[in-house]
């Protein structure tokens, strides 16, 4: 007897959030050059799923104040249905990806993305994206801003997974 699986394309939205200045100023604030200061969500069944200082959060594609993504990576696809991610994600909203759990170096969108990238097709997302704070870090610069940005929490909209705003 076969059984017949579905499968589901999954896409990973990629945002420049400095609009291109990144790669302006970068050589000059930070020695090296960036090409963007990256946010990242993951697109599967439909919506987009993110994380921010409001805990996951989800809305149709491209529905955030960011509007239209600057690059989409075709991640795969999976088998994992809509039903059993939506529990994948409510465990995690409750416990390590809790607003409370946000830090703009450490725990962020990109973090986010790649473990729920590799629940859904065992791929991690571009390590470009994954390396960027230890290398905005590595500066001196980065270093003089890191107690003001470690304070930040990036939050672009969208419907909160546990219902909060």
């Amino acid at each position: 007897m076969s059984q017949s699986t579905s499968s589901f394309p999954v896409k990973l939205y990629i945002y420049d959030l400095s609009r291109g200045m990144a790669r302006q100023l970068s050589p000059v604030m930070l020695g090296r050059q960036l090409d963007g200061i990256w946010h990242t969500g993951v697109v599967v069944h439909g919506q987009e799923f993110f994380f921010g200082g409001a805990g996951i959060n989800y809305c149709p594609p491209s529905g955030t104040m960011l509007g239209d993504p600057d690059s989409v990576v075709e991640l795969g696809s999976t088998e994992v249905n809509e039903e059993l991610f939506m529990e994948y994600l409510g465990s995690l909203a409750e416990s390590e990806y809790s607003g409370d759990k946000y830090n703009v170096f450490e725990h962020n969108c990109n973090t986010f993305s790649n473990d729920v990238a590799q629940f859904l097709t065992g791929r991690k997302i571009p390590s470009y994206i994954t390396n960027l704070p230890s290398e905005i870090l590595s500066t001196p610069f980065g270093q003089a801003l890191r107690p003001l940005l470690d304070s930040m929490a990036i939050n672009p909209g969208g419907n909160n997974i546990n219902g909060q705003r």
